[in-house]
């Protein structure tokens, strides 16, 4: 049961949290575009603290096909954060005027700080370099609708796996699968945080760390690339060294699955040559339009729509 629950991280889910929402995402998409009355009355605050395209409008559009309302604290310069007001105590005023925290930080841990300053549920919608529970869920979702399931697939993870947010909760997130395997795909400097190879190994779960994606493509049921996220480097020399180390391209797909599905959690760089979108593989257009279903099921599970 999702019912008055915080989101945090993937982590905060088992199996059966993530079938449930995927089940009621199946039933909103089934319904149309049509706005259901299921949240009347019910108020989600949005307060990002990031940059966000993606995230912010779906879960706002969300609510509203929920036919619930959504108020937004805004540019951060804006509010009273410019005034010197410190988070927990913004977050107690949202919680006083909504049902519903949905938040974005650049700093790890701020969700965790809202959700217990908050008396409603707060979402998790990227906080710091690990944490992305709902990309997460989209994802899964995506593999789910694309590929039938998620049990027994072999799956690539391909990018930044040190800084990015949605890697790693993805990475979290299919620990809680029987996959066949996972390939963890990435320039030295970018591999995998310790912490997240340690619960890869405790999980049971067959890994391998790779450098080369024409070495592995053959094998993969679902590539998921990531941009190299220039922002999250504490040292922009370090950002230059690997800025660029992997394009997928049409040539480096030859000897790819035919049913190969590529994922991505936008926005792209230059990871993907534009080439690959007018291929049957690509379907990361398609994953990004499933975030709306995807939230507005999350929100109904939380919210007891």
């Amino acid at each position: 049961m999702l019912r008055g629950r915080d989101v945090l991280t993937a982590l905060d889910l088992s199996r059966e949290d993530f079938e449930e929402i995927f089940a009621a995402a199946d039933e909103v998409i089934a319904r149309g575009r049509s706005q259901l009355n299921l949240m009347r009355g019910k108020i989600m605050a949005t307060a990002f603290f990031e940059p966000s395209t993606r995230t912010r409008l779906s879960f706002q559009t969300a609510m509203m096909r929920l036919g619930g309302e959504v108020i937004d604290l805004g540019e951060v310069e804006k509010s009273s954060i410019a005034k010197g007001e410190n988070l927990s105590d913004t977050v107690r005023m949202l919680d006083a005027y909504s049902d519903v925290i949905v938040i974005r930080h650049r700093l790890e841990g701020a969700a965790k700080l809202a959700a217990e300053v908050a008396e409603n549920p707060v979402i998790n919608a990227g906080d710091g370099s690990r944490n992305h529970p709902t990309q997460a869920m989209i994802d899964l979702y995506a593999i789910r609708r694309f590929r039938g399931g998620i049990d027994g697939l072999t799956i690539g993870v391909m990018g930044d796996l040190k800084y990015g947010r949605a890697t790693n909760s993805l990475i979290m997130a299919l620990t809680k699968f029987e996959v066949e395997k996972i390939y963890l795909i990435s320039p030295p400097q970018l591999k995998l945080r310790q912490e997240t190879r340690e619960l890869l190994a405790d999980s049971g779960v067959e890994f391998e760390e790779v450098e080369n994606l024409e070495k592995v493509i053959s094998e993969l049921d679902v590539l998921y690339a990531s941009r190299i996220q220039k922002e999250r480097f504490p040292d922009p020399s370090e950002y230059e060294l690997v800025k660029g180390s992997y394009v997928i391209t049409p040539e480096n797909l030859r000897n790819a699955k035919e049913d190969l599905v590529i994922l991505h959690p936008l926005p792209r760089v230059d990871e993907i040559d534009f080439r690959v979108d007018s291929l049957p593989c690509a379907k990361y257009f398609e994953q990004a339009k499933l975030g709306v279903p995807v939230r507005m099921a999350l929100l109904k599970l939380i919210l007891g729509g």
